[in-house]
């Protein structure tokens, strides 16, 4: 399966006997988890059950807001809701005779209200079910076109960031045999320094070895690479991914941290270290933003 991006937008429209028909609009944005919301007719309950059941088969995260709207054709009738028109004129009238105000309702405002008009002839719910269900598949297919169509360009771009993550780290390892032997120099002639005339060479080697080893930066890089490996496998896969690549890359961000603080405070080549270092961690955060929009 292709990699998908959460974010896309779909809109179907369907025929129901008898009526104009409807419109099923799908709309798509990132999110940790599926998280569905419908806005949906009066009385489609069962329905809105359904659709999210099928939703739920079909889709595994994102935030995914489902509208259905009926179009009622020219022959469709209405009637008002009596119980809540005529309610809402009483309490009107017995707040105006309360406080002695000369008005009358606006029946227009009322008639706006949610519920207040009913249509007179709404087509049998097995009929708008069966409608519906049929075109969520068109929807569904619609969505995840655009939602692949995106998937590819973050694909493309997350390959670019760890080409340049890769081409960072074989600069930093280029420069870090240097930088261990001038590291021992500088540790041997400090030593030195602090005891004075007498001092055995060979434990003043031992304990700079000792202290360079524990400063190395070459289980970082190397986590660092098998880290990159993994990703772009995960990306030649396809599939669900979003998940594992924002932890690897969790990670991947851990291992520069852990390579930066080693090098800190090294002047020479050390600050093209640095520099480097930087540079992984900026593509990193990159792929992470790239990231957080997959599926």
């Amino acid at each position: 399966m292709p990699i998908r991006s959460m974010t896309g937008f779909a809109q179907v429209r369907g025929q129901i006997n008898g009526h104009a028909g409807f419109t099923l609009s799908l709309k798509a944005v990132n999110h940790r988890f599926l998280d569905l919301h419908f806005r949906m007719p009066s009385d489609t309950d069962e329905l809105e059950m359904k659709l999210r059941r099928l939703l739920k088969e079909k889709l595994a995260r994102g935030h995914i807001e489902i509208s259905l709207n009926l179009e009622r054709g020219a022959n469709d009738s209405f009637s008002f809701n009596r119980q809540m028109v005529g309610g809402y004129i009483q309490a009107f009238r017995g707040a105006a005779a309360e406080f002695s105000l000369a008005a009358e309702p606006d029946l227009n405002g009322v008639l706006r209200m949610p519920g207040a008009l009913e249509a007179a002839s709404l087509p049998a719910s097995e009929e708008l079910e069966q409608a519906v269900i049929d075109k969520l598949n068109s929807a569904l297919e619609r969505l995840n076109q655009m939602r692949e169509e995106e998937g590819k360009g973050i694909e493309r771009e997350l390959r670019q960031r760890m080409s340049h993550v890769q081409k960072a780290a074989q600069v930093v390892e280029k420069h870090r045999g240097p930088i261990q032997q001038a590291y021992v120099e500088k540790l041997r002639s400090r030593m030195q320094e602090l005891v004075g005339g007498q001092f055995d060479r060979e434990r003043i080697a031992q304990e700079a070895a000792l202290l360079v080893d524990r400063s190395d930066i070459q289980e970082e890089l190397v986590r660092l690479d098998t880290h990159v490996s993994h990703l772009l496998g995960l990306l030649d896969k396809g599939g669900e991914v979003g998940k594992k690549m924002d932890f690897l890359l969790q990670e991947m961000n851990r291992e520069a941290n852990t390579l930066l603080s080693k090098t800190s405070g090294l002047a020479g080549e050390a600050l093209k270290i640095t520099e480097m270092g930087l540079e992984i961690k900026t593509e990193i955060e990159k792929a992470r933003e790239q990231v957080q929009n997959l599926e």
